[in-house]
């Protein structure tokens, strides 16, 4: 039986999809851009701040299904420019133990939600 994860401390869905989807003890998330849920704009003033707003935006879906970074398994970056690897990569690995860290691809796409520089979702399971 599916369940759907929502909460005001993340952007609200643009669209016919919601923040996440908990079967049992896996959640799936939707991808969290860097939208400030409290004012709905979007943080893009640079790669990090960005990478951050995203970030706190997944946590906040985390912790709505009762979940936290350990608990992730999986997760998927989507960039525009691969050139801003190492400096999402390491706002990223702020959040993660290294030993413990999810399975991940990161993938360069031509163009984003809102034109956006990061997309990231994740699975995770409790």
């Amino acid at each position: 039986m599916k369940r759907i994860i929502f909460t005001d401390k993340a952007p609200a869905p643009i669209g016919p999809y919601n923040q996440a989807v908990l079967v049992g003890n896996i959640l799936y998330t939707s991808g969290q851009i860097a939208i400030d849920p409290q004012t709905n704009e979007l943080i893009l003033s640079d790669i990090e701040t960005e990478t951050k707003q995203v970030m706190e935006n997944m946590k906040a879906v985390l912790e709505a299904a009762d979940m936290k970074f350990e608990d992730v398994v999986k997760t998927s970056i989507f960039i525009s420019d691969m050139n801003n690897f190492a400096k999402i990569n390491t706002v990223y690995a702020k959040y993660f133990n290294e030993e413990l860290a999810p399975a991940r691809e990161t993938v360069e796409v031509a163009c984003l939600p809102k034109n956006v520089n990061v997309e990231i979702s994740m699975i995770a399971i409790k």
